[in-house]
């Protein structure tokens, strides 16, 4: 039976309020298994998630590194997490504890919420001058308009840049002008190149939205898989958690949130070699691909030989049927795209995420009419 995954935006699913329940409820299912042994009480040490509001190599991105996120781990654990082990004694347990804690107080000042419209999903700052990585169906496409907030409620400006749609990673940058002065503050980087299932991980954003009073969510958990074109995880996501950083233990980042599976605590992330390896194209806002399953898919086809973009035919229970665009409508405009024919018109809709709105402007009868699409996907 085929997997279903859903994208995580904020606006689509339920709000989470309560962090530490929600951690508590999903912690791997390796991890619950070992704690149910050992008889140790996770709710007297929360360590499967911590709310940040009290906490105050040779690719072009590498180059732009700083201190960033990383905490080296304590010596008695190093061998064990590495091998992906998981703690024999209350000792190791609260170490543990001790470094998810170190890195969240570090994770939380670069993971932002990232609003576009109505959406909210999260980033991560990469580089001390605003460049933010999240997931393609996050920034929905280059050249749009973003309001990044910060843990303690500043927000500035940014725009969308490139976005590797066949993987799921978008990029963003800030607008010049607004740091004051200052470095704006960024994660240490990582690979993914060298994962193994059983490591240890770290996930940190904004479930359910930015929430001032809650701060930033960290969650710990351990891989599940590893594949060229994503990581899986048991660290729960929800609603507002895509774009999300995905660290290692030591805080150094190896992935960033793309959709989550059937469960909360099965999810897919973006591996950060990805960035790496495309971050030229990123940064000029190249936009190519889509993921098996999420092709944008308006439903229309054109009339042959028109220099026009006529509609010929309308797909039964497409989305353009939903929308009510008709057999001998003319497409003017797409969004905040000028159509002049067939061809434009599908280049439009490729460069468009499922689920986006938009409006579409026709002639139709002598009249020019404002029509609302949702696009679809197949």
């Amino acid at each position: 039976m085929r997997k279903r995954f859903i994208f995580c935006f904020g606006d689509r699913l339920c709000r989470c309020t309560n962090n530490r329940l929600l951690g508590l409820a999903v912690l791997g299912s390796g991890f619950r298994a070992w704690a149910a042994s050992a008889a140790i009480a996770w709710a007297a040490i929360g360590l499967a998630a911590i709310s940040t509001s009290a906490f105050a190599e040779t690719s072009p991105l590498r180059s732009l590194e700083g201190v960033g996120t990383k905490i080296d781990v304590a010596d008695s654990l190093v061998e064990l997490l590495e091998k992906g082990g998981t703690p024999k004694t209350l000792d190791q347990m609260l170490q543990l504890e001790e470094q998810h804690r170190r890195v969240a107080e570090r994770v939380a000042e670069c993971t932002v919420n990232v609003s576009i419209g109505p959406a909210q999903g999260s980033g991560v700052l990469v580089t001390a001058d605003g460049f933010i990585l999240t997931a393609a169906h996050v920034a929905t496409r280059p050249g749009k308009t973003a309001i990044i907030t910060f843990k303690n409620g500043e927000t500035v400006t940014a725009t969308t840049l490139g976005l590797n749609r066949s993987v799921d990673a978008g990029l963003i940058k800030i607008n010049d002008g607004q740091s004051q002065g200052r470095k704006w503050p960024h994660a240490s980087l990582g690979t993914s190149s060298q994962l193994r299932p059983g490591m240890w991980c770290i996930a940190s954003g904004h479930p359910g939205g930015f929430d001032l009073n809650r701060g930033v969510v960290t969650r710990i958990g351990r891989i599940l898989a590893v594949r060229t074109d994503a990581l899986v995880t048991d660290c729960a996501l929800i609603g507002g958690d895509s774009g999300g950083p995905l660290f290692d233990i030591s805080g150094r980042l190896i992935a960033v949130h793309s959709r989550i599976g059937n469960d909360v605590a099965d999810n897919l992330h973006v591996p950060f070699d990805h960035y790496d390896k495309t971050w030229d194209r990123l940064v000029k806002g190249e936009a190519w691909g889509y993921l098996e399953g999420f092709k944008p898919v308006l439903g229309v086809r054109g009339q042959q030989g028109s220099d026009v973009a006529a509609i010929a035919v309308v797909n039964p229970g497409s989305p353009a049927e939903v929308a009510g665009l008709r057999v001998g409508d003319v497409v003017e405009k797409f969004g905040d795209v000028d159509i002049t024919d067939f061809q434009s018109l599908r280049a439009a809709v490729a460069d468009t995420m499922p689920g986006e709105r938009l409006k579409c402007w026709v002639r139709r009868e002598g009249g020019r009419y404002q029509i609302n699409v949702e696009i679809g996907r197949e």
